[in-house]
Order: C-alpha cells, then structure tokens, then sequence
C-alpha cells in the first residue's frame, strides 16, 4: 500500500488531475485523505475505485450483430 498526491494518482490510474479534483468536488471520486492542504489518495482505493467500474464487455450482443449481418 502506497499513498499518492494528487498528480501521480491521477497518473496511476491514467486520468487527469482536473478530473480528480471535480470527483472531489462533485463526487463520485475514489477515497481519499486531507493531511493539511494536502490531499493523498491510497493505491489499494484507487484500484478498488477503478475495479468497481470495469463494465463486461456483451459478446451476446456481438454474436447477434455478427449474425444479422
């Protein structure tokens, strides 16, 4: 486990920092810390954050397009 500022967490997990700065600020964002004015995201909720939006691709759907056509 590893803590990340705000820069090279959005580069771990290859967004921009101007993204990870509006999650904060809308949510929706992975977890994170404050330690004064800093902010530092955990890796392990970084990848969790990304894991839970991995999306399966439907080869359901593919196999019927591939047919129709």
């Amino acid at each position: 486990m590893a803590y990340l500022r705000v820069p090279q967490a959005a580069e771990y997990i290859g967004v921009s920092k101007s993204l990870l700065d509006k999650l904060r600020c809308y949510g929706g964002g992975p977890a994170y810390a404050k330690l004064g004015t800093s902010v530092i995201y955990n890796t392990d909720d970084l990848d969790a954050w990304v894991a839970a939006r991995r999306i399966e691709p439907a080869n359901d759907n593919v196999k019927e397009r591939r047919a129709a056509a």
